[in-house]
């Protein structure tokens, strides 16, 4: 079925200036302590850190190649001076390693909030309509998942990266890992921790687990799951929708109105007795929020060793035909039905494939599938997969904004053929309609 035309409604394309400002980039440089003066004869720290994200766009073009297409975008915005030469594939170079790992990271905070729904306190240039998927009543709906990033095989980078396997299946290249919290509506990535191959997921993602809000809910597999994971993110304050992994012991406390119930999670080195007496008070109704009210609940420090949670069971259906479905069972902080109804969640936990799609808008339309980064150090490594992540997001909010204008569920506009557009476009002043992304 052919994709729907968005209403007409002018979108810029300059895409990498309009969602990344000059005044963001600057900041971005002043903290890190990497500004440059073009008198010095080198590329000033905001055109190359353009340049960089110019690179995560046209990643089938070197480095002249790529300062060509971009420099007309950059003098429009009035980030180039005409009357400066292309620099060339040293220079860039040089001035890429001047740059430093930090200034991608740091313009990735300032830059890549929320996009659906109201601005957080990470997108304070505003947000673009509430875009359907983005949220399950008051929550705004996270997503957590990982992926690996092929790197050169220098000498720098296996030692900073490391390899997948080991002897005969060692793989071919060193590989960077990612873990992010994407917004499920969009696409559009908000957090990431970039690590070496062997640090693991759970490693990265207890990382972001602070960075929760309140009016946010995260949804993830079961892979991600351990009692430090779930008490890291429930101290946030953020609602939590993870599934539960299969050996999780769930005993039920209270059969809920809707057929949910409620259980207790406790930290696995209290056993014995007094894991059997926090199951009582829990089943008492007892609060385990409460100290005084039931001391087995914290440990010496004051720190709680038990969550009260809700279960939501379902089936998935038969998908290879031999009679047996699937059980999925949910786990999650919204205790009280009137909440969120088990359905509600249910639909929730679903949007988390959502990241999957983002993952590979990435890793297969943006930056080509199979292929390996540019970087051999692991500065500009780091440089370069974050510059992925700031470009993705940019173009997620490109097509977040076409989907605004007309109604429609981002999944309905072409990440393919937006980026396609936005790279025929980058040399020039145009602007296209968002029918053209339909």
């Amino acid at each position: 079925m052919d994709r729907p035309v968005v209403r007409p409604d002018q979108v810029t394309l300059g895409v990498l200036i309009s969602q990344v400002s000059r005044e963001e980039v600057d900041a971005a440089i002043e903290v890190c302590g990497v500004r440059e003066q073009r008198s010095d004869g080198k590329l000033p720290a905001h055109v190359s850190t353009y340049l960089t994200l110019g690179l995560a766009l046209f990643p089938d073009d070197d480095y002249t190649e790529v300062a060509t297409r971009v420099t007309g975008s950059l003098d429009r915005f009035g980030c180039w001076d005409a009357a400066w030469s292309v620099p060339t594939s040293s220079a860039i170079s040089q001035a890429r390693k001047r740059l430093g790992r930090r200034v991608f990271a740091e313009l990735f905070e300032r830059t890549c909030g929320p996009v659906a729904g109201e601005a957080g306190p990470t997108a304070p240039a505003g947000a673009l309509g509430t875009a359907r998927g983005s949220f399950l009543r008051r929550w705004r709906l996270l997503a957590i998942d990982g992926f690996t990033v092929d790197v050169p095989d220098s000498t720098a980078n296996a030692a900073e990266f490391g390899y997948a396997g080991s002897g005969g299946n060692r793989s071919a290249f060193p590989k960077a890992r990612v873990v992010a919290l994407a917004e499920c509506g969009t696409h559009a990535f908000v957090a990431a921790e970039i690590g070496a191959y062997p640090e693991g997921e759970k490693t990265l993602a207890q990382r972001l687990y602070p960075r929760l809000r309140s009016d946010e809910l995260l949804t993830a597999d079961r892979g991600f799951y351990s009692w430090q994971a779930w008490d890291t993110a429930a101290a946030t304050g953020a609602a939590l929708l993870w599934r539960a992994p299969t050996q999780l012991d769930l005993p039920v406390v209270k059969i809920l109105s809707d057929g949910t119930y409620l259980t207790v999670l406790i930290k696995p080195t209290v056993r014995g007795g007094r894991r059997e007496r926090l199951l009582a008070a829990a089943r008492a109704g007892a609060d385990l929020t409460d100290i005084n009210s039931v001391p087995d609940a914290f440990d010496d420090r004051g720190l709680p060793v038990v969550h009260l949670a809700r279960v939501v069971e379902y089936d998935i259906p038969d998908r290879v035909g031999d009679g047996t479905g699937e059980l999925i069972a949910l786990i999650t902080t919204i205790v009280d039905p009137a909440d969120a109804h088990a359905d509600e969640l249910a639909g929730g936990y679903h949007e988390r494939w959502e990241e999957e799609t983002a993952n590979d808008q990435l890793k297969t339309h943006l930056r080509g599938p199979g292929r390996v980064l540019r970087s051999r150090l692991p500065d500009l490594a780091h440089q370069e997969i974050w510059a992925y992540l700031i470009v993705h997001h940019a173009i997620s909010a490109l097509t977040a904004k076409a989907s605004a204008a007309a109604d429609l569920d981002p999944d309905r506009i072409s990440f393919t053929r937006a980026l396609r557009l936005i790279r025929r476009t980058a040399t020039g002043t145009a602007d296209i309609p968002p029918s053209g992304l339909g």
